[in-house]
């Protein structure tokens, strides 16, 4: 028995070292394009960290990115630092770009490259907080977030050894420059055509992480490219402010459908699944709220002229507030984090043309004599079955009913129904011969 359990230690230990050996024969390359949304923290935090896990050489974020949040880039940033495997930022392929958060995240990394015909900068700091202005109080916030973010860029940049005042004026100034010009400023640490030449520059360097110096062995190294499942994939697309908007419009267009056409139940559906999907969205967006009560009041005050007569007044009301919603829904100087305006007219014009749309339809729908039921026998002509004295058998729409006259009518006479009362009509000598 202590053969055995002898064995099987032995057994465990050797392949325990095996896949170790394995692990640190890897590099991880982690591809980014696009914004720094929580979605793309969240992915790129976890894939370091099972690098840490697996032991890896080294974890390359090839990365192509016009800026992003400030708490998902801060996110990325801890974890690199507290990573015992070297992580390089490659911001790659040419024609890619590290424009705000990106450039923090380029600084942090332990080793910064760049493809060349790439840029690096414009990390001036934007305000998330609804509302802006132009005030003392204003300018106040502002001066202490671009003094707080310089700070910070500046920490991470002597931290690693690179040029600090280059990186805190890319915050104040937003300055941006190309591959070539960080290399000789010493902003990154290489210029790199692709990431083969990347990793045979790498061999041989010695960067320090959090454990202490490592000696990078990249020659002969496997390389594993690792990109969002997709989850990941569909979360990061309806973080995109535009799809966010898209789907908001959709979500409030349905439940205006269902909730002035009770029963329709498919609008219903789509529209609370659309909404919830776009809260979701927005929670990772500098959302301006007084935007967003605009747009809601906007909705209430289309559902409210279905029912109250206010010759126009409410529909042109709600058109306005959702305009001004629209317009003010997302509060960022970051186009990353903008709703286009080729979205946002688009979008706006169609859900607001099947709105009042639909209130048009309502109104002539409510004007229109019923064509069916008890009450579309109102008007209608029929023939006296039998003579009405003053009660008696009429036929109408191919139907007999009783009815009662409105005076003498004999039996082949038109008639002309006045009234319904229960199971029983009312109807007047129709001005014609008898048949």
């Amino acid at each position: 028995m202590n053969v055995l359990k002898a064995f099987l230690l032995a057994f465990l230990l050797l392949a325990g070292s095996s896949l170790s050996a394995q692990a640190a024969d890897r590099i991880v390359v982690v591809e980014v394009a696009g914004a720094i949304t929580p979605v793309v923290a969240d992915f790129i935090s976890h894939e370091i960290n099972a690098a840490n896990e697996m032991a890896d050489a080294l974890v390359v974020i090839r990365m192509d990115t016009p800026g992003g949040l400030d708490t998902s880039m801060r996110q990325i940033i801890k974890v690199i630092q507290d990573s015992t495997v070297p992580v390089a930022t490659f911001v790659a392929p040419s024609g890619s770009r590290a424009a705000s958060a990106g450039t923090f995240i380029t600084i942090a990394s332990h080793i910064a490259a760049m493809a060349p015909g790439t840029n690096i900068g414009a990390a001036h700091p934007v305000t998330l907080i609804g509302g802006g202005g132009e005030g003392k109080e204003a300018k106040t916030l502002e001066k202490k977030v671009v003094n707080d973010a310089a700070a910070y860029m500046r920490s991470l940049a002597e931290a690693r050894g690179r040029n600090a005042h280059w990186a805190e004026l890319s915050v104040r100034e937003s300055v941006s420059i190309s591959a070539e010009e960080a290399k000789n400023l010493a902003v990154i640490d290489l210029v790199a055509a692709n990431l083969d030449a990347l990793v045979l520059a790498l061999d041989g360097r010695e960067v320090t992480v959090k454990s202490g110096p490592v000696v990078l062995k990249t020659e002969g190294l496997s390389i594993v490219h690792r990109e969002m499942s997709p989850r990941e994939k569909v979360l990061d697309v309806i973080s995109n402010p535009n799809i966010a908007y898209i789907l908001m419009m959709i979500g409030f267009v349905g439940l205006y459908f269902e909730l002035s056409n009770p029963g329709l139940i498919l609008p219903g559906v789509i529209g609370g699944i659309s909404l919830i999907l776009a809260l979701y969205a927005m929670q990772t967006l500098p959302i301006n709220y007084a935007g967003l009560l605009l747009i809601i009041l906007g909705g209430i005050l289309l559902i409210a002229e279905i029912n109250i007569m206010s010759y126009g007044l409410l529909s042109v009301g709600g058109v306005i507030s959702i305009l001004l919603g629209s317009l003010m829904l997302v509060e960022s100087d970051d186009p990353a984090m903008q709703i286009s305006r080729s979205i946002l007219i688009p979008t706006l014009v169609f859900s607001v043309a099947v709105a009042v749309g639909a209130i048009y339809l309502a109104g002539q729908s409510s004007r229109r004599r019923p064509v069916s039921g008890a009450e579309g026998l109102i008007g209608e002509h029929g023939v006296a079955k039998t003579a009405l004295k003053p009660e008696g058998t009429v036929l109408v729409h191919g139907e007999l009913w009783t009815a009662e006259g409105d005076g003498p009518i004999e039996a082949g006479e038109g008639v002309v129904v006045r009234s319904i009362e229960g199971l029983k009509i009312r109807v007047a000598r129709e001005n014609r011969h008898p048949v």
